[in-house]
C-alpha cells in the first residue's frame, strides 16, 4: 500500500548577481559565498495514509510542482525528509520523458521502463494502453506530430497501465478534451477504490472536492492550511480575491462546518433566509416547492456599484446553481453609506434530496476577484426532502414527462 511522509521539507535555489559570481564561486576554493538562497518551499510537513487522496492547491509560483517533483525524486530537497512506500506512478509535466522523434509506441516502452516495468510487461500491456489512449494509428507516428491532448492521452495511459500504490498527478489532466478528462478521472476513482494513494495538483475545484479526502494550501512556499477540501478551497478562494484592505477569517459553525468570510467590508450581509410561499422562514424545502432566498445587505461606505450573487452547493461543496445581479442586469449604482437593501430571489426548488449550503458574494462586477466587499460561505444551510414526487436519484429534479408508444395505441404517463 502507498504511504507518503514529508518532514521539514524545504527547497532553495542559488541566486547569483551575475554569471561571473557563479564562475568565481566555482573556481576559487574556500572563497566567500557569492550567492543568496531563494527558498521556494519551506517547513512543509504532512503524512498521507495508504488509500488516502490529497489535493494540493495554491497560486502559480506557490511551490506545488516543485513539491511533487521532490516526492517523485526528479528534484532533490535542500532540507527535510521524504519517505514513500509502494510503487509510484507520476504524471507531471506534459510529455515529460517523451522523445519527439520517436513514435508513440517507442515512447510508451521507454516511459514504462522509467516506471520500473520490464519490456515483456509493457508488451503485454500495450493493447490496453492503445485502447485507453484512443489515438489510433498515431501510436506509430512520431510524437512531434501529436497535439498536446494526444500527448496527455498517451502519457496518462502509460502511467496508469497498471494500478500503482501511489499516483501523483500534476495539472497535465487539464489539457485535452472533456471526454478524456472524464475518462481519466473515472480511472483515478477506480484506483482509489482499489486502495491507491493519490496526490493531485489541480485548479479544478470540483475535481479536488469530488476525489480528495483532504487538501493542502501552499502560499508563498509554505503550508497555509491542511484540512477538509471544502474548507481549504473556500479559504483559497478568499485569498485569491483582491487583497488590499481585505480581511479573511474562518470560524467553526454549530453544525461543524468551517465558515470562511472575507472582504473589504465596504458592504456587508446582514441576514439570509429561505422563505416558503407564505414568507415564513424554513430550513427544509420540498422538491418542486416555490421558495424565496432573501438577503439583507448594508452599505457601509460610499461605493460606485454593487452586485449580489449566490451559489447553492451540495454537502461536498459542489456547485449546483449560481447567479448574480450583474448577470441579471440588476446591479445597483452610486450607493451611500447607511443604505440597506433587501434582495429576494424566487425559484422552484429543483434540487434532489440532501443537505445544501448557500455561499454569497458582494462585489463590484461579475466576479468577486475584482472587488470583494464580502464573500461568505455557509451563509445558510438548508435541507431538501422529497415527499411529493417520484423517488429519483441525482442532484436535480427535471420533472421528466414519459410517453410510451405501443403498436396500434399510445399510452401516455404523466409524472407528477
Amino acid at each position: 500500500m502507498g504511504h507518503i511522509r514529508v518532514t521539514g521539507l524545504g527547497k532553495a535555489y542559488k541566486q547569483y548577481p551575475n554569471r561571473w559570481s557563479r564562475l568565481a564561486e566555482w573556481l576559487i576554493p574556500f572563497s566567500r559565498l557569492r550567492h543568496q538562497q531563494h527558498w521556494v518551499l519551506q517547513d512543509v510537513e504532512f503524512e498521507i495514509a495508504p488509500g488516502e487522496a490529497v489535493g494540493i492547491v495554491g497560486a502559480n509560483g506557490a511551490g506545488k510542482s516543485t513539491l511533487l517533483k521532490m516526492i517523485t525524486g526528479t528534484t532533490q530537497p535542500t532540507c527535510g525528509k521524504i519517505e514513500t512506500e509502494g510503487r509510484v506512478a507520476a504524471l507531471l509535466e506534459l510529455g515529460m520523458g517523451f522523445h519527439p522523434d520517436f513514435t508513440g509506441r517507442q515512447n510508451a516502452f521507454m516511459a514504462g521502463q522509467l516506471l520500473g516495468m520490464q519490456v515483456a510487461e509493457i508488451e503485454a500491456l500495450m493493447p490496453e494502453i492503445e485502447h485507453f489512449a484512443e489515438i489510433g494509428e498515431a501510436i506509430d507516428h512520431p510524437v512531434r506530430t501529436y497535439s498536446s491532448g494526444m500527448q496527455m492521452r498517451l502519457a496518462f495511459s502509460v502511467a496508469t497501465a497498471r494500478r500503482p500504490d501511489i499516483l501523483i498527478v500534476d495539472e497535465a489532466l487539464s489539457v485535452g478534451d472533456a471526454y478524456f478528462q472524464h475518462k481519466s478521472f473515472e480511472r483515478i476513482r477506480s484506483f482509489r477504490k482499489a486502495g491507491t494513494t493519490l496526490l493531485i495538483v489541480s485548479h479544478d475545484r470540483s475535481a479536488i472536492q469530488s476525489i480528495c479526502d483532504s487538501a493542502i494550501l501552499l502560499k508563498d512556499g509554505r503550508m497555509a492550511m491542511y484540512g477538509k477540501p471544502e474548507a481549504v478551497l473556500d479559504y483559497y478562494n478568499a485569498l485569491m480575491a483582491e487583497r488590499e484592505g481585505q480581511v479573511v477569517r474562518q470560524e467553526m459553525l454549530a453544525g461543524g462546518e468551517v465558515q470562511t468570510v472575507s472582504g473589504t467590508g465596504e458592504a456587508g450581509i446582514l441576514s439570509v433566509r429561505l422563505l416558503d410561499e407564505n414568507d415564513r422562514s424554513i430550513d427544509a424545502a420540498e422538491v418542486g416547492q416555490a421558495v424565496v432566498l432573501e438577503v439583507q445587505v448594508e452599505v457601509r461606505q460610499d461605493i460606485e456599484r454593487l452586485v449580489l450573487g449566490f451559489i447553492l452547493k451540495d454537502r461536498l461543496g459542489q456547485m449546483m446553481y449560481g447567479i448574480n445581479t450583474h448577470r441579471q442586469d440588476k446591479a445597483l449604482t452610486d450607493l451611500h453609506a447607511g443604505e440597506r437593501f433587501t434582495y429576494r430571489f424566487a425559484f422552484v426548488m429543483g434540487l434532489g434530496k440532501g443537505n445544501y449550503s448557500v455561499s454569497l458574494s458582494l462585489s463590484r462586477l461579475d466576479s468577486h476577484l475584482d472587488r470583494n466587499y464580502e464573500w461568505r460561505d455557509y451563509g445558510l444551510v438548508f435541507h431538501v426532502i422529497n415527499n411529493r414526487h417520484e423517488d429519483f436519484v441525482g442532484c436535480s429534479w427535471l420533472a421528466a414527462k414519459t410517453t410510451i408508444a405501443r403498436t396500434g395505441s399510445t399510452v401516455t404517463e404523466r409524472l407528477p
